[in-house]
């Protein structure tokens, strides 16, 4: 059997028993390899979604803050040694004085993120909403309060720690070097400039065409999903600089060939974002080293050779991959809304790309 019809079987299968909701298109080099929609974008009305169906995509959308970030290097605005308290002002801050523009990009500034995801994460959330309603987080500026005054966690560039705080910290950079919202300064130098027409910032709680909702399923104690809850109360509602943008996955194969190809940036600073930085964890997981870039997690082989690109992207009732095989020269992205159901999917086509694709 041929790697579409395995992939096409083991799809139906997670279909069947709803362990996927989305869409999937695989390309090697300019042919599509694989495309495909399963589930509802929308339950209540029965609505499927398409190939075309507009998905939130979480911290996908780190990519568009870092390039963004690294044109206005090219533009001479800003560089990478900037301190962001010099950038934004914030002197009166617990962000360390030594955090440059780089730290903030490999998530090595030590700073403290506005939701620590590493402990009890639903009461957590609940704790936080409760002191901060969700409903006000709309722009970027909203996110100070949560972390701006915290104590830092670590010493600036000591280790990388995934941090969702230095990318609103980025965001906020790009809008004051720009003059521009920092919306509109990534639909102007991306969305626009790339033709990706079904790319944007919108609210789950607005009213927006064919964008798919979030869903988060409802388990009983054998784990079996017994029915489902929309995401309103649990995500964001606006989209920030550290994610949370709309996208299709023709417009984000669109956006990788771009940004491989120099379409977005100089030579120098294309090479900088498709270079890995950072260690993110000392331990190997099935052979393969994790590392961090300018807003890029990378695949690396023991010996050191970038096995893919890209970026994961979760939160409840959305999970997205994206990823490039240089090697191979094959795109994969999986768009769904749906909890957590990416990443295994992610390393069951890893799987069948290397058994079945030279």
């Amino acid at each position: 059997m041929d790697f579409s019809n395995l992939l096409s079987e083991l799809l139906e299968k997670k279909n069947r028993l709803q362990q996927f909701s989305g869409v999937v298109l695989i390309k090697h080099g300019t042919d599509e390899l694989f495309k495909a929609a399963y589930s509802d974008a929308h339950k209540s009305w029965e609505i499927k979604n398409q190939i075309d169906t507009r998905f939130r995509i979480a911290s996908v959308s780190k990519l568009f803050t870092a390039v963004a970030i690294l044109q206005l290097i090219d533009d001479q605005k800003i560089n990478l040694g900037t301190r962001i308290i010099d950038c934004l002002g914030l002197e009166d801050t617990t962000i360390p004085s030594a955090v440059t523009i780089e730290h903030l990009l490999t998530m090595t500034a030590g700073i403290a993120d506005w939701f620590d995801e590493s402990g009890n994460s639903a009461e957590d959330w609940a704790a936080l909403c409760h002191e901060y309603p969700i409903y006000q987080f709309r722009r970027n500026e909203d996110y100070l309060p949560l972390f701006a005054h915290k104590t830092p966690v670590t010493s600036v560039g000591q280790q990388h720690q995934y941090n969702n705080a230095s990318y609103i910290l980025l965001g906020l950079a790009i809008a004051k070097l720009s003059g521009l919202l920092y919306f509109d300064y990534v639909k102007t130098h991306i969305f626009v400039k790339l033709g990706m027409t079904n790319s944007d910032f919108v609210a789950l709680d607005g009213i927006d065409k064919n964008v798919a909702e979030g869903y988060i399923p409802l388990t009983n104690t054998e784990e079996k999903i017994i029915g489902w809850r929309k995401n309103i109360y649990s995500a964001t509602p606006e989209a920030a600089a550290d994610g949370g943008a709309i996208s299709t996955v023709e417009d984000l194969a669109r956006f990788t060939h771009a940004l491989r190809t120099g379409q977005l940036l100089s030579a120098e600073m294309t090479s900088a974002i498709l270079s890995p930085k950072v260690l993110e964890d000392d331990e190997p997981y099935e052979g393969y080293f994790w590392k961090y870039g300018y807003g890029n997690q990378f695949l690396e082989d023991e010996s050191g050779r970038i096995v893919r690109w890209g970026h994961t992207g979760e939160e409840e009732g959305v999970s997205c991959r994206l990823y490039h095989y240089p090697q191979k020269d094959i795109d994969i992205i999986i768009l769904a809304n749906q909890s957590e159901c990416a990443g295994s999917l992610g390393w069951e086509i890893h799987d069948l790309i290397f058994e079945h694709i030279a």
